[in-house]
């Protein structure tokens, strides 16, 4: 007889495997590797130049404290920066561009002058204007740079001179830089610069050259309107050389051509007032001076406090010239125009700040909640793991006991039927009396160990171990074989007990009682035995009555003791 092992128990281990790769990967999904990041930031690169707004989105989609590699760190804070500089967005939150900045020094000369410009441009936006300059300059100063990062350098350094009025030290830079432009329209762009620097320079014949230039050029390519800027910058210049009339004639000319209305008249005739101021016209500069006031108060309605910043300084020197003194409301005029631009120039800088601070304060909002997540599938996973652990020791350990325990039944088979191919027992009880109750000891350690671990397998072992000797009508073991045991190795127990008490006790009742003495347990009593546990507990009870054993004894121990008298 052989025993076949049950392979239906090796699905729940394929469960617990899977469930063990679904936890491994729930986990691994929770953070990102350096390798991912770092190929995320480089798509994010290449997307930059053409792109900059989306590549923005995913770089703020980011979290930097999820990152602890420095190269990856100093590239996305450069990126950040380096795409706010391009869109020309505010960059109070970037003061860790100095981070990325020295990290790229030495290391690579393309992302050292990048970072160095957004580094130059973070100066610039919480009011270092000198520090930023200075900056820049370091980096224009650098050797090996490639042309094109070169020139987005030397752009960002004249740009920035301009605004600042330099003149001679803006001179050489915007020289080089219209060197290396390619672009025709760039080339224009680097002369326009080059034209303020000869302005504040005071050299203004350079400059007059370079204007007639830039009037050629944007009416032959249709350069928007920047002719008529180009006319209208070019009048100012001829003040500056002492040509006011003409200068008058060229103010002429425009409005001839643009009309009395135009979007500049308002400065057209600032520009007559401070010609005829020049020459001692008092009356004509005045009259021209109330005509620009009005229209600027039509044209540019609250929006005229640059204008007003000039036109009260202009009233103040008419006035002086007129009277000889300076009257305090000119000035305090001068004064609030100027403190109203300030006020604005701050309030903007204020609300680019409060914007960069709500916009951290949702980056910090959106990381609390994603680390929230990450925690909670975390916690999640190291559940499934622990579960999925447990489940798995468990079962090896059943499996382990199962092995054992057919191992065991197996030996047991061989040891029954090597008894029943022998003599007749009772032949050969006087011969072999220790043998025959080995056998005997066998059988019932069979019946034990089936109802130690009941499945169905052990179950239908036992019944065809039973039936070698005789029919079980349906029950686990031949009973007549079991009364026999009971009474070859407990002197007759079964007999004794029958003679005594059979009137009294049922079948049922016998049968708990032999297997009590034989060291049953109630549970295993009632797996031989087709009953639920709660019935044996009723039939004890029903026993105890039927003997007259007393509560507290043993049942056994009392039978033995009436067997004795």
């Amino acid at each position: 007889m052989h025993l076949h092992t049950n392979t239906t128990e090796t699905h729940p281990m394929r469960k617990i495997y899977i469930l063990i790769i679904a936890a491994i990967c729930i986990i691994a999904a929770c953070s990102r590797s350096t390798t991912s990041y770092n190929k995320a930031l480089e798509e994010i690169e290449s997307m930059m130049p053409v792109n900059a707004d989306s590549a923005l989105t995913l770089l703020d989609a980011m979290d930097l404290s999820d990152i602890d590699v420095d190269s990856i760190r100093a590239k996305l804070i450069y990126l950040k920066a380096y795409g706010h500089m391009k869109r020309n967005r505010s960059m109070i939150a970037d003061s860790l561009i100095y981070f990325a900045h020295d990290y790229y020094r030495g290391r690579d000369i393309v992302k050292d002058v990048r970072s160095g410009m957004a580094s130059a441009w973070y100066r610039f936006w919480v009011g270092d204007t000198p520090g930023a300059i200075a900056m820049l300059d370091s980096l224009v100063s650098l050797y090996g740079v490639p042309d094109s990062v070169m020139v987005e350098t030397l752009r960002a350094r004249v740009l920035l001179g301009a605004s600042e009025y330099h003149g001679q030290p803006l001179i050489p830079l915007a020289k080089r830089l219209y060197a290396l432009e390619n672009d025709s329209l760039r080339k224009m762009e680097a002369k326009y610069m080059l034209l303020a620097g000869y302005e504040y320079a005071g050299e203004t014949d350079s400059a007059l050259l370079l204007i007639d230039e830039l009037i050629d050029y944007a009416r032959i390519n249709n350069w928007d309107n920047k002719d008529f800027i180009f006319e209208l910058e070019r009048t100012q210049l001829l003040t500056e050389a002492d040509r006011n009339a003409e200068s008058d004639d060229m103010i002429t000319d425009i409005f001839r051509k643009a009309g009395p209305e135009n979007g500049a008249a308002d400065y057209l005739h600032f520009q007559y007032a401070i010609n005829a101021l020049n020459t001692g016209d008092l009356n004509n500069a005045s009259r021209h001076l109330a005509v620009g006031d009005s229209i600027a108060l039509t044209l540019r309605k609250e929006d005229d406090a640059y204008y007003r910043s000039y036109s009260n300084l202009l009233h103040a020197m008419i006035d002086f010239k007129r009277n000889g003194r300076l009257r305090l409301t000119h000035i305090n005029g001068l004064n609030n125009r100027q403190s109203e631009r300030f006020n604005r120039m701050k309030a903007s800088q204020w609300e680019s700040e409060r914007g960069a601070l709500q916009q951290e304060s949702r980056a910090l909002a959106h990381k609390a909640e994603s680390r929230q997540k990450t925690v909670f599938i975390l916690i999640i996973g190291i559940v499934a793991l622990l579960v999925a652990a447990g489940a798995g020791w468990i079962i090896m350990v059943r499996r382990q006991r199962e092995r054992e325990m057919e191992e065991r039944i197996e030996a047991l088979l061989k040891m029954v039927e090597e008894y029943k191919s022998a003599p007749d027992p009772k032949e050969s009880i006087v011969q072999d009396s220790s043998a025959l109750r080995s056998a005997m000891l066998r059988q019932l350690g069979i019946i034990k160990m089936v109802a130690e671990t009941p499945t169905e397998q052990n179950r239908e072992m036992l019944r065809r171990i039973s039936s070698l000797n005789g029919e079980t009508n349906g029950e686990l073991v031949d009973w007549n074989n079991v009364f026999d045991i009971i009474d070859s190795l407990y002197s007759g127990f079964y007999r004794k007990l029958h003679e005594r008490y059979g009137d009294a006790l049922t079948l049922k009742e016998e049968q708990i009682i032999v297997l009590m003495v034989a060291g049953f347990s109630t549970k295993e009593i009632s797996v031989i035995t087709g009953q639920t546990t709660s019935t044996i507990y009723v039939r004890k009870s029903s026993i105890r009555k039927k003997l007259g054993v007393p509560e507290k004894e043993d049942i056994i121990a009392f039978l033995r003791n009436q067997e004795s008298k």
